[in-house]
């Protein structure tokens, strides 16, 4: 199933009622393990600015949401052993949350109108 899903998303094939948190972690976790982050990151996040364009609701796209994930799925799979995505999700459960940003960003600054077209750091309390 991982590869169908992902396959889908780079074609812009995805159906957007059935593309959960779960299927958003799964792909990027599969665009991190085929390309580099420069490239995983580029076609994670136009295809997800597409699928929120094709849902007729084109400001749900947040960059700042997308390259944090991104970013995170990236360092643990950077400091794992760990083999295929079920592992690596046993391994890492909070990706599993959508509020895991949460240690790192206020809901202000993560839902704030610049989030959702420029990529913010998160401040620090």
């Amino acid at each position: 199933m991982s590869a169908d899903i992902t396959s889908a998303f780079e074609a812009h094939a995805i159906d957007n009622t059935t593309f959960g948190h779960a299927e958003h972690v799964q792909v990027a976790y599969d665009l991190l393990r085929k390309y580099d982050f420069i490239d995983a990151a580029t076609i994670y996040a136009k295809g997800i600015r597409t699928l929120a364009a094709k849902a007729g609701a084109p400001d749900k796209f947040n960059l700042t949401i997308t390259y944090a994930f991104m970013s995170l799925i990236a360092e643990r799979l950077a400091n794992t052993q760990t083999k295929g995505f079920e592992a690596f999700t046993r391994e890492n459960p909070d990706l599993m949350a959508k509020t895991v940003l949460n240690q790192w960003y206020s809901k202000e600054r993560l839902n704030s109108a610049l989030a959702r077209g420029v990529f913010l750091l998160p401040v620090a309390a």
